[in-house]
């Protein structure tokens, strides 16, 4: 007799061979390779970036690369923060790896940050401010008050829309405090909103062939737009840490260069993911040690200013000087997000300090309840 016929038998339509294969399920504890190469990716454009700042003084092309970096490297890494941080709630727990996460990696680094410039920049001790966050330091401050705010963004209706209009105030009021960057942590807040209410198969959807193919020349397009207006745009306005009267123009800019520069970072990541790999690569486990990168490559890249590395040597401003620093930014960021570096750092990074917190009598009964069963 013939076989009975299924739906998985069935014949593939053209609609069913353009659709991505769906992810096949992880294990418990399992991370996804996608997210650990995409964060990879994401550090490494934040390094090449700030390795590329001193090359885009009189170079055009070094600075629309410059540019097209900046529009959506930032906006990525924290549109996946936001995707990471969903499950994240007041409970003993969760609060507990938020202080040892994030609220101690940033007292070390500020205090380190400070301690470092001191000695490599030969200049006068200066105050160690735990407000005022140190060059990296800010996008750990950012994360701490996103984090806390996540059961709000959670709760409201038209999140994504009201966290734009607070970037797009916050762009628009000179008067934002300075203290933990509130300005970057509210023009950036949009990213972190969409992340938390994203949800699998919403990343399922750059996977279509479609998607991949429009990538490469979305980029390209990006790249030259880019070399067309820099001689005609701040690229100030990519940090978003300034109000516009800061940059010289007129209060009714903000609104609109606000939602450009979030509908172009948004193409942009869309387009990132899309070329992101979705499989176990050589760099996937480097996914993991990404915040270790972060952090670490900013001694490195600080020391190359106050020691006058461009300066001192001329060929790094030819073209191929420029490729060998670029070389030289992806490997030191592979290397600073490896294994052995983050065991090594980990005491700063990710302290356990149980000695610091009480006990929680729900989660110890938790516990023993899954060790009796």
């Amino acid at each position: 007799m013939p076989p009975v016929r299924t739906v998985d038998s069935a014949p593939s339509t053209p609609e069913r061979r353009n659709s991505p294969a769906p992810p096949a399920p992880l294990k418990a504890g399992q991370r996804d390779p996608f997210f650990d190469n995409a964060k990879y990716l994401a550090i490494v454009l934040v390094a090449m970036g700030h390795a590329w700042e001193p090359l885009t003084h009189g170079g055009r092309a070094a600075m629309a690369l410059y540019m097209t970096v900046y529009a959506f490297h930032m906006p990525a890494f924290i549109l996946i923060s936001g995707y990471f941080s969903r499950s994240f709630d007041l409970s003993p727990a969760k609060l507990r790896r938020l202080i040892t996460g994030v609220a101690v990696p940033y007292v070390v680094f500020e205090v380190a940050y400070t301690l470092f410039q001191h000695w490599a920049d030969d200049s006068p001790p200066e105050d160690i401010s735990l407000t005022n966050p140190w060059y990296l330091n800010w996008f750990l401050a950012a994360l701490f008050i996103w984090r806390l705010t996540t059961p709000i963004w959670k709760l409201i209706r038209w999140p994504v829309p009201l966290s734009l209009v607070i970037a797009v105030l916050a762009a628009m009021s000179p008067n934002v405090g300075s203290d933990f960057d509130m300005k970057r942590v509210l023009q950036f807040l949009p990213f972190f909103v969409i992340g938390l209410h994203l949800k699998p198969e919403h990343f399922q959807l750059v996977r279509h062939k479609a998607v991949r193919i429009a990538a490469v020349p979305v980029a390209l397009c990006a790249v030259a737009f880019a070399y067309w207006a820099v001689p005609r745009m701040n690229s100030a306005w990519f940090y978003h840490n300034s109000a516009v009267q800061d940059l010289g123009v007129s209060m009714w800019t903000a609104p609109v260069m606000e939602l450009a520069l979030f509908g172009c970072a948004m193409v942009l990541t869309a387009a990132f993911l899309a070329l992101v790999p979705r499989r176990r690569t050589w760099f996937t486990a480097l996914g993991a040690g990404t915040l270790y990168g972060y952090l670490l490559h900013g001694f490195v890249i600080k020391l190359s200013r106050w020691w006058g590395w461009y300066d001192e040597y001329a060929w790094v401003r030819t073209p191929l000087g420029e490729i060998v620093v670029t070389v030289l930014a992806i490997a030191m960021i592979t290397v600073l997000c490896s294994p052995p570096v983050r065991r090594v750092f980990r005491f700063a990074m990710e302290p356990r300090m149980a000695w610091a917190f009480r006990s929680d009598a729900a989660e110890s009964a938790r516990a023993r309840t899954r060790a009796d069963s």
